[in-house]
């Protein structure tokens, strides 16, 4: 069984991360993928886990993200399952591991969508509260919004998982609701 946890993830997130949109990246990337989990009847605890600590050496090395993930991870006693997703997100962009499991194509396909979803709650006077993934689709095909957000990698994540994007927009929406107070994505005052 993986031994991964929320707690370790963020103790180790700790030791490589200072930025707080890159925390706050990571408990979106954490939500979604909690019910990525709920979705395919996985351990949602693990994937939330995982889905925290998958950008692990962006800050230090944005240049040459993923190239020092492995061996620290590995050092650190993280397991070999959850060192394979989180170099898989970045499959094609920074990475050559492929997607091969749910928990895999999850992340890989969760980690440009939250931002799409987050940019687009951050616009609305109800933000993610009352956010609804058609107005996310929207979103999707407007290429001038949120414009350095990849949509060629969230639909081949979509392609990938068997789900249309509608789907995986709507379970991500309802994980990140989860944490939209510590997201800074709740209603406005």
């Amino acid at each position: 069984m993986p031994g991964l946890t929320f707690e370790r993830a963020s103790e180790l997130l700790h030791t490589t991360t200072t930025e707080p949109h890159l925390f706050e990246h990571a408990l979106g990337v954490s939500a979604a993928m909690g019910a990525m989990a709920r979705h395919f009847g996985a351990d949602e605890a693990y994937w939330k886990a995982v889905g925290y600590l998958h950008d692990y050496d962006y800050q230090q090395f944005p240049e040459e993200h993923l190239r020092h993930t492995e061996a620290p991870l590995r050092e650190a006693g993280v397991d070999e399952e959850s060192i394979r997703a989180i170099l898989s997100h970045g499959w094609g962009l920074c990475s050559e591991v492929e997607p091969q499991t749910d928990l895999e194509k999850s992340l890989f396909t969760v980690d440009e969508l939250t931002g799409l979803i987050a940019a687009n709650a951050r616009m609305r006077p109800g933000g993610l509260s009352d956010l609804e993934p058609s107005s996310v689709k929207k979103k999707f095909k407007d290429k001038k919004f949120a414009a350095k957000i990849d949509r060629s990698v969230i639909q081949k994540g979509c392609d990938l998982l068997g789900l249309d994007l509608t789907q995986v927009i709507a379970l991500c929406i309802e994980g990140m609701r989860e944490e939209m107070a510590a997201l800074g994505l709740g209603p406005k005052a």
